[in-house]
């Protein structure tokens, strides 16, 4: 099998972070106020709490299934469309909700589009650690993913500012949806098998090995310290350390130091390898106390942090894996991660 040469390869990468740029704009401006349109409906902070939990929880406990099943069938693109469809679509569908619980249901629905492909998404990223380096093909597409979710939740805040309501910004994200599962359908018809990056990768063993599951361990650790930001955002409402359009652009604010610091992380992985993870979490778990305990101008601080982290959960964690794990298992490696994970972050 002859490989694709390096620019097509970077394309591929581009393409497929600007597919996520459209879907990242679409639900991560719909969850920047999740947790301030559930308490409009009638929910309490323990349902909020619930139900972030739960949407969460589902959203990373079906990938190692659908990983699975990704590999075993070979449906990759098939999987990934119906998940895209899924995760999109359930936000402007927001728009209809009429009480919480239905609302409830429409964000678990989100989460649980987004567990569909994502695991067979990161895999197809994965082939293309030889042309263009597993570090700064996961930093790109981080990047164009933080760079969409710094604009939704800036849609969110704009109609809110100008006395819009959730509903009519959620139906606003339906144009973004649509978007990005149109071009989702040109790279399907350019790249039908990304697997080819490789080439042949000669005979390798389909087995999980020993040091994959210390490093699903030592991932799951990272994802126990973590906060989910609808809770944040309730927190930020409830406390009154930030009002209205602050709270989804605080999120606008996490995003964008993210996207300015996925793309240097993934190339800094690529040529200084583990010790930059362990600098990165370490700064990036401060962010705890600035969100919850400081005043204003620190929670505007613990958010960029909150960002990074949660940029280089995949920037960094995940290009770690590819080299350990045959091309055929890497949706099922990549959907095992995120499950134990996301367990750890529930």
């Amino acid at each position: 099998m002859t490989k694709p040469r390096k620019p097509t390869v970077f394309r591929f990468v581009i393409l497929i972070g600007v597919v996520n740029l459209f879907a990242d704009l679409t639900y991560e401006g719909a969850r920047s106020v999740t947790g301030p349109f559930l308490a409009q409906l009638g929910a309490t902070a323990a349902i909020v709490s619930i139900v972030s939990g739960v949407a969460e929880f589902l959203g990373y406990a079906l990938r190692a299934i659908t990983g699975y099943v990704a590999d075993k069938t070979g449906r990759y693109w098939t999987l990934t469309f119906v998940g895209y469809t899924i995760n999109l679509l359930a936000v402007p569908g927001l728009a209809l909700a009429g009480n919480w619980p239905a609302a409830a249901c429409l964000i678990a629905g989100e989460r649980t589009g987004r567990a569909l492909r994502r695991p067979i998404v990161q895999g197809m990223l994965s082939h293309a650690k030889s042309e263009v380096g597993s570090g700064r093909a996961f930093g790109i597409n981080e990047s164009l993913d933080a760079l969409g979710a710094t604009i939704g939740p800036l849609v969110i805040a704009v109609v809110i500012a100008w006395g819009g309501t959730y509903q009519l910004g959620f139906g606003i994200l339906l144009a973004p949806a649509l978007l990005s599962l149109g071009l989702l359908g040109v790279v399907r018809r350019r790249y039908p098998n990304p697997r080819a990056f490789e080439g042949s990768t000669g005979e390798q063993s389909n087995q999980l090995p020993r040091s994959y599951w210390w490093y699903v361990g030592a991932g799951a650790l990272i994802g126990f310290g973590f906060v989910d930001f609808s809770l944040i955002a309730f927190h930020f409402q409830q406390a009154g350390t930030l009002q209205g359009s602050l709270i989804p652009m605080s999120y606008a604010v996490a995003m964008a130091a993210g996207a300015a610091a996925n793309f240097l992380l993934g190339s800094l992985y690529d040529r200084v390898g583990f010790p930059i993870l362990f600098g990165t979490f370490l700064i990036g778990s401060l962010f705890t106390p600035l969100v919850f305990f400081g005043p204003p101008v620190f929670a505007w601080l613990g958010m960029a942090l909150w960002g990074i982290n949660k940029g280089a959960q995949d920037t960094l964690l995940k290009p770690a894996i590819a080299p350990l794990i045959a091309p055929a298992r890497r949706s099922t490696a990549f959907g095992i991660f995120d499950t134990c994970f996301g367990a750890a972050w529930c």
